[in-house]
């Protein structure tokens, strides 16, 4: 598939999705310094302020990185704007990305031309989460570079389409980057997403369980613990539908069986001086595939084990 020149410098399939309070830039670079795409997400930094000094670290760490090691330099990184008429914050944490020339910009909650160009206008990428082949059609009729297919069995915001008919829909049209979204914990997983059509595997609750990511150690310790038959699918904490753990709905007093649904107009995504109108920080999201999570560890193990894990599976494959 056609790929954008930064996205040809990622040695290893795979982009690590932006999380909820979880990313920084400790994880962030741990992630691009072990050959994956790292990201986080712009809200992530509070105030808003902290962005540019995050950003700062980000681009000086790596670029140090790369300049000591010539022969295997970092993959690139990612930061993730929620482009929802929500985000007052929205402005500034663009102009942030354009004084440090992002790479890669993953936009969220909606399509929007004006932030395409924008990305454009530094050089940068734009990757554009979509639940639907609808919506997919939609992010690149408004500019976006490539797509990002959110299937069912994702963590956090996630659809309920299967991979298979999700990938297959958008490649009947679309030849760009595509990653791809649900359930994805396993080397096997990352060559599967490729043979389906997908030039990326996109994961993000697998690395909630390392050393890195910003999770109180009982989260991390609940994913280790957990099966794709602890997780619920609700909208009753965003507005949104997404999965969540049901341990952690159970502790913090609910019945994950009776939620009800809640109110997407409620959606909220913070403001310019950190607050929130409401944040459900003991409410833990996570995807189906975590029954292949079976320890804390380093970023840069559990790359190790996924790359060991593809590699074997391709070297099967290839027997067969």
């Amino acid at each position: 598939m056609a790929l954008p020149d930064v996205l040809k410098r990622v040695p290893f399939p795979v982009i690590a999705s932006p999380m909820f309070i979880i990313s920084t830039p400790k994880l962030v670079i741990a992630q691009c310094k072990a050959g994956v795409v790292g990201s986080m997400p712009a809200l992530n930094a509070r105030p808003a302020a902290q962005l540019d000094e995050w950003l700062a670290e980000i681009t000086e760490t790596l670029a140090a990185y790369n300049a000591a090691n010539p022969d295997k330099p970092a993959a690139p990184f990612a930061i993730n704007q929620i482009v929802h008429k929500s985000n007052d914050r929205l402005d500034h944490d663009m102009e942030m990305c354009a004084k440090y020339k992002v790479p890669v910009v993953i936009t969220s909650l909606g399509a929007r031309e004006d932030v395409n160009q924008a990305v454009h206008a530094w050089g940068g990428v734009v990757m554009h989460d979509v639940i639907n082949n609808k919506f997919a059609n939609k992010a690149i009729e408004k500019g976006a570079d490539g797509l990002i297919a959110v299937a069912t069995g994702a963590g956090g915001h996630a659809g309920t389409t299967s991979p298979f008919a999700l990938i297959q829909e958008i490649r009947e049209w679309f030849t760009g980057p595509v990653a791809l979204s649900g359930s994805i914990a396993h080397g096997r997983s990352i060559l599967a997403a490729r043979a389906m059509g997908a030039d990326f595997a996109y994961i993000g609750s697998a690395f909630i369980a390392t050393e890195e990511a910003r999770a109180v150690e009982a989260y991390k310790q609940m994913i280790v613990d957990s099966n794709s038959a602890d997780i619920i699918y609700s909208s009753k904490f965003t507005g949104v539908h997404g999965n969540y753990l049901r341990p952690s709905i159970v502790n913090a007093g609910m019945d994950p069986d009776t939620l009800g649904n809640g109110d997407p107009s409620q959606m909220s995504f913070g403001s310019k001086d950190g607050g929130d109108a409401k944040v459900w920080k003991d409410i833990w999201g996570c995807g189906q595939g975590i029954g292949a999570i079976k320890q804390i560890v380093p970023t840069a193990e559990l790359v190790g084990r996924l790359k060991a894990e593809y590699e074997a599976a391709r070297a099967e494959l290839c027997k067969g």
